[in-house]
């Protein structure tokens, strides 16, 4: 029976890693720190790992007598107040958790690194646009994106280490919780768009990234980097549309407001967020997120090299997310 180390398992995706490994009856480690919520993570099979990714010793120390075949390092900051703690989490916890690993002469077979598409930026802005390619030359224009860039980078220097690059697009299904607050706006009657430059969006359902893993941890060639999304390109109002239909049809208000008022609102709720010591949704790396135009990415090479196969399309993935909110009284 295989052991597979997850970390970030007490995220959005992870919970869903979590479960696809017991499913196919391996050895699964939890990763997290003792202030972590469980809330997911109730299957009585999960080995958890108290352990402090900021600190190499703590993890040689945490895990000298364990061995792993597979790690899927999901872990990672994705809003923070202070930029420092992009670097910090995602660049820093990634380096220590692999020089532990190899202080250890971890007999890995393979290690999955969950990045983003948000690491190529800007790219392919010209109309009509194209799919972004792994050939492409990386812009981040996010704290969020260039933290995982830089760690993408730094893995990519290690020798002898069988790593795999998974870079999904916009990644939503049950359990998330920014696209949920697009659910509650409109439930509330009020949708929100940005920007009258038309908008390619693509999407991938938290399940199909799960399925990628798998198929990364059977196929992937090391050193590989694959683009996730649902194969399918979307105007930025179908994610909505369809999440309304899925409430009812409630009458709604779409404001589509200016890029510069978005700069205004993102500024505003960065500087509250500082004062209040909250991270807000509305800050600055959501700006340049949500001002980039062109989402398309090449997925072929996922297809043909890992055999990955994406099982939702959007319309089915945010029927069962939406179910999902409602049967836990999220909405």
């Amino acid at each position: 029976m295989s052991n597979i180390l997850i970390t970030g398992a007490t995220g959005f995706i992870g919970g869903f890693i979590v479960d696809e490994a017991l499913r196919r009856n391996m050895n699964v480690w939890v990763m997290l720190r003792k202030s972590s919520s469980r809330q997911w993570l109730s299957d009585s099979r999960i080995r958890f790992l108290e352990a402090n990714l900021s600190s190499e010793d703590d993890l040689v120390e945490k895990m000298h007598d364990l061995q792993f075949d597979y790690v899927v390092h999901a872990a990672g900051v994705t809003k923070s107040l202070h930029r420092e703690d992009f670097r910090r989490v995602n660049v820093g916890g990634t380096k220590n958790l692999v020089n532990a690993l190899l202080r250890l002469k971890m007999p890995l077979k393979k290690f999955v690194y969950l990045s983003s598409l948000s690491i190529f930026g800007p790219v392919r802005e010209q109309q009509p646009y194209t799919e972004i390619l792994e050939t492409d030359e990386p812009q981040p224009n996010t704290e969020y994106g260039k933290s995982k860039l830089e760690a993408e980078r730094w893995l990519e220097s290690v020798g002898g280490l069988p790593v795999v690059f998974l870079r999904p697009t916009g990644v939503y299904g049950p359990r998330e919780r920014d696209y949920f607050l697009m659910a509650k706006s409109i439930k509330a009657h009020t949708d929100f768009a940005v920007g009258f430059k038309p908008q390619d969006i693509t999407f991938v359902y938290v399940l199909d990234v799960v399925q990628a893993i798998f198929l990364a941890i059977e196929k992937g060639e090391p050193g590989r980097k694959f683009f996730l999304s649902d194969g399918q390109v979307y105007r930025s109002s179908a994610f909505s549309d369809l999440i309304r239909k899925e409430l009812g049809n409630p009458w709604w208000i779409r404001i589509t407001a200016p890029l510069w008022l978005l700069r205004i609102i993102t500024f505003c709720g960065e500087y509250i967020g500082r004062l209040t010591d909250k991270v807000t949704a509305l800050n600055n790396d959501k700006y340049h997120i949500m001002k980039q135009r062109n989402w398309r990415c090449d997925i072929g090479p996922a297809c043909r090299e890992l055999g990955f196969e994406p099982k939702y399309q959007l319309e089915e993935g945010v029927r069962l997310t939406i179910k999902w909110y409602k049967e836990n009284h999220w909405l």
